[in-house]
């Protein structure tokens, strides 16, 4: 499996796939995130994964 800094790396350079692989890897918390009194809330699931996907493309890489 490839190291999460190559995938991200890949998802800022606007690789589908990658970009895939990411919001995969964090959809279990998106949808805890999305549960409001224990019932799923679709539309903040999407708010929420927007979020993710504006956070890949404006992450700075630390030095």
């Amino acid at each position: 499996m490839m190291e999460f800094e190559e995938i991200l790396f890949r998802a800022k350079m606007n690789d589908k796939q990658a970009i895939e692989q990411i919001v995969e890897m964090y959809r279990p918390l998106l949808i805890k995130n999305a549960l409001v009194n224990g019932i799923f809330d679709e539309d903040l699931y999407q708010e929420l994964t927007l979020e993710l996907l504006k956070c890949i493309r404006y992450f700075k890489k630390l030095e």
